[in-house]
């Protein structure tokens, strides 16, 4: 079931006008699960001229669920032609961290996707988290984005400081493929898969940039949990802005926001 677009009390408040028609309220979690991986489903199997952008995190957990689900039903012809077309990129890695190493996001993604679909390895993509040099490594995937045709449908989780991807603030629209240092707010938020430990979580971190996001077709935002209320109920009131950098989303004309009522402090 929908719910209408509703923030928590400010006075005067009115919907933003750059939301338009493009936004999708969800009671509950799950439906706003299978409603992401609905989308998803569409992108991949419409056989998309430019790869997809993935992201991790616990926001992503039950959509990829979902989309593993939808996608292990379709029939053998349609789920190989998927498995032999699959192109993906994903917005992050840990510097430090390897495909085999706890708390990567190439694991992750290997759990979550990678092994569930039979995909190869090379197909879903992600930053060298173990190469010699980070700010190579982060050239190299940028160039590797741009060989590919930038991305099709970017998909995005809210971070409680306002960071998509590992953009921290402040960050401008132009921020491309970089090295970054990651706040110490960040560290505490993904200590969860560190065993809540976040000296644990590598300080820092390859990710693409807002430049690589910006230049997607299409951006798929999604916010979930009463934790994001404060930090979505920003980015819903506040002009584009580098203290804010997911704010930077308000001009894309492609940006779709899909929210569970938690989120907008119901």
């Amino acid at each position: 079931m929908g719910c209408s677009l509703r923030l928590p009390p400010v006075p005067s408040l009115a919907p933003p006008a750059w939301l338009a028609d493009r936004f999708e309220c969800f009671e509950r979690p799950s439906r706003l699960a299978e409603r992401v991986a609905e989308l998803l489903e569409q992108e991949l199997t419409a056989a998309p001229a430019r790869p997809l952008g993935l992201a991790t995190g616990r926001t992503m957990e039950p959509v990829y669920d979902a989309l593993v689900k939808r996608l292990l039903a379709l029939s053998p012809q349609r789920l190989k032609a998927l498995q032999v077309g699959w192109r993906s990129f994903n917005l992050d890695e840990y510097i430090g961290l390897g495909p085999t190493d706890s708390g990567s996001f190439a694991l992750e993604m290997s759990r979550q996707l990678v092994r569930p679909l039979g995909l190869e390895p090379g197909c879903v993509r992600l930053p060298d988290g173990l190469a010699e040099d980070p700010s190579a490594e982060a050239s190299r995937y940028a160039a590797a984005v741009r060989a590919a045709g930038g991305i099709g449908l970017q998909l995005l989780g809210l971070g409680s400081n306002g960071h998509v991807g590992f953009n921290e603030p402040p960050c401008g629209p132009e921020a491309p493929c970089r090295s970054v240092e990651l706040s110490a707010a960040t560290r505490s938020h993904n200590a969860v898969a560190f065993a809540g430990n976040p000296s644990r979580v590598p300080a820092g971190a390859i990710t693409l940039g807002l430049e690589q996001i910006l230049g997607a077709e299409r951006i798929l935002l999604v916010v979930s949990g009463s934790a994001k209320a404060g930090i979505l109920a920003r980015l819903l009131r506040e002009p584009p802005g580098p203290s804010l950098p997911a704010s930077w989303l308000q001009g894309h004309p492609g940006l779709h926001l899909i929210v569970d009522r938690a989120a907008l402090g119901g």
